[in-house]
């Protein structure tokens, strides 16, 4: 199986007013194909500096990261826009929608973008629409839509281009338990059926546990990663042991 995401030795070290903080300190982490990955840890761990890395929206003060075989830290800003927009996809907790433009506009904009033709757009669009349970919203406006439809919309966005790696941050954060769990079962029936390649970051044990694997980051430096070898359930418990070792938050119910 081929290596989506490589991260090596990468540390993120953030200066101001002649004081420094380390972030991240020497990471190393391989994302396979057909992978969903959760990352934990505690409050300031490292797991946003981490994701904004791979995202492409902070660089690294060391190391490497490599998506599918391209080294991301030698790209110029204009090689990583065109790179960002063919290859990424993103889930934001605050859905990041247009309110101007419809359902159906939100999700086609990465095609326009890129130039697809109309009909191919139309086609995908519908697809991909059909696959997330939301075609009836299609001529809806954001502002019309509850947070579920609203973060459906915006998962439908991340994947309408089959980009390379999915990259979720906090994507249930601002959803009710029913949204939550109808998200969370369209990300695991995307990677399931599609194979689409996840990387989510949640502090919710609960949606970490639709994961496969879940790393666990601690004071910046990677502390534990289990995977998934039975139910969900017993996954569930799993992570909620391992986030009581470093302190983090386990209230959430599965």
């Amino acid at each position: 199986m081929k290596s989506v995401l490589e991260i090596r030795n990468v540390s993120k070290v953030y200066k101001t007013k002649g004081t420094s903080y380390k972030a991240l300190e020497n990471i190393d982490l391989q994302i396979l194909e057909g992978e969903f990955v959760g990352v934990m840890g505690p409050s300031g761990a490292g797991k946003s500096t981490l994701l904004n890395i791979v995202s492409t929206i902070d660089k690294p003060s060391h190391g490497e990261i490599k998506i599918e075989e391209k080294n991301i830290t030698d790209l110029n800003n204009k090689e990583l826009a065109k790179f960002r927009r063919e290859n990424l996809g993103f889930i934001f907790q605050d859905f990041n929608l247009l309110d101007t433009l419809t359902v159906k506009e939100n999700i086609a904009l990465p095609l326009a973008i890129s130039k697809v033709s109309v009909k191919e757009i139309e086609l995908k669009v519908m697809e991909t629409c059909k696959r997330l349970g939301i075609e009836e919203l299609l001529n809806k406006y954001p502002t019309e839509l509850s947070g579920g439809q609203k973060q459906r919309t915006a998962a439908a966005r991340a994947i309408i281009s089959q980009p390379s790696i999915i990259l979720a941050d906090e994507p249930t954060g601002a959803l009710d338990s029913k949204s939550s769990k109808e998200l969370l079962n369209s990300l695991e029936s995307l990677n399931e059926e599609r194979k689409a390649t996840i990387m989510m970051v949640t502090h919710d044990p609960g949606a970490a546990s639709y994961c496969k694997r879940v790393i666990f980051i601690k004071d910046g430096k990677l502390y534990k990663e289990i995977h998934k070898s039975s139910t969900r359930k017993v996954f569930f418990q799993e992570i909620i042991d391992t986030m009581a070792l470093i302190g983090g938050d386990s209230t959430d119910d599965i």
